[in-house]
């Protein structure tokens, strides 16, 4: 009684609670588990609480069913004349010198695209440089235009004071002449 006391404490410590209680009802060990994929056995072996264990057994190549498909011998190869081989030759340098043609033509036309953008940068440079000129030469006139009139509104002031100054002078004099 006491080693089936102990034995427990000990299988209680390894496993969980449940897994406990399951292994008090169902006190046989589960059989090993076999399952069929195609061509492979997949054999569950032990169930523990740290994970479970599974044997893979492939089945050999002849006992695979007819249905699979038979590799095949590549296809022999058949005598080639030599007017055959001129003509292959006549067609690859066919096929060469167009292709050579269409890489030429691709350069052609890039080199020509290119020209083209070039053209219009420079087009979009002269264009903006113009306007620039445009509207610093609109902007340096502006400002001319109101330091010139700021000068003549200081001309004004500056003259309307000198005969303000040039009226009172006169005023003091005749004041003085007055009085003296």
């Amino acid at each position: 009684m006491a080693s089936t006391i102990s034995a427990y404490k000990e299988k209680m410590k390894e496993l969980s609670v449940l897994s406990l209680i399951c292994s008090c009802f169902y006190t046989q060990p589960h059989p090993n588990t076999v399952y069929q994929y195609g061509d492979m056995e997949v054999k569950q072996l032990d169930k523990r609480a740290s994970g479970q264990s599974f044997e893979v057994i492939l089945k050999s190549p002849s006992d695979l069913s007819p249905e699979s498909p038979m590799l095949s011998s590549p296809p022999k190869k058949k005598d080639t004349s030599l007017e055959e081989l001129q003509k292959r030759l006549e067609a690859a340098e066919e096929r060469r010198k167009t292709q050579e043609a269409q890489v030429l033509k691709q350069l052609a036309e890039r080199r020509e695209h290119e020209r083209e953008v070039l053209h219009k940068a420079l087009e979009e440079n002269n264009n903006f440089s113009r306007q620039a000129e445009e509207k610093l030469n609109y902007k340096m006139e502006l400002s001319k235009e109101i330091r010139e009139a700021h000068l003549a509104a200081l001309r004004e002031r500056l003259r309307e004071k000198e005969l303000h100054a040039a009226e009172v002078r006169r005023n003091k004099e005749q004041r003085e002449e007055m009085s003296g």
